[in-house]
């Protein structure tokens, strides 16, 4: 079970992992080794989220997110794959919380009399010197 926050826990049936060997350097260990942990979590199927969560969910997590609505998370920084679990795991919860915050809603407003006024005088301005570029008579 993977707790998010007070309210929210990720129940193990949700994930699933898989274990492929890392890329880059390692020594004679890499290719016998599978440390690198793909972490996959079903987030169109989990009854513990909404769906506004999952909405922000699916945005924040991009190329992550399958066609099958599972979040992807790849981990393979370090040598020990008990450690890469932890760090896919803590991503997941990263993520999760990061969806639960709903965006602040914009309120409209109107520009100030002030900002339209200088708005207004630096257009007419910008318009004279680009009126001042013409032609230039040589009759003295």
């Amino acid at each position: 079970m993977l707790r998010i926050n007070d309210v929210i826990t990720i129940a193990e049936w949700e994930l699933s992992e898989s274990f492929t060997r890392s890329q880059g350097p390692g020594g004679q260990n890499v290719n016998k080794v599978e440390t690198a942990v793909e972490l996959r979590f079903e987030a169109e199927r989990s009854p513990h989220l909404t769906p506004a969560v999952k909405a922000r969910l699916k945005r924040l997590a991009g190329r992550r997110w399958t066609q099958d609505g599972a979040i992807v998370i790849r981990a393979e920084e370090t040598r020990s794959q008990v450690r890469n679990r932890e760090l896919a795991r803590e991503r997941l919860v990263e993520m999760i919380r990061a969806a639960l915050v709903a965006p602040k809603r914009r309120l409209a407003t109107k520009p100030t009399l002030g900002s339209q006024r200088r708005r207004l005088k630096a257009k007419a301005v910008r318009g004279e010197v680009k009126a001042l570029r013409g032609k230039v008579d040589g009759d003295d």
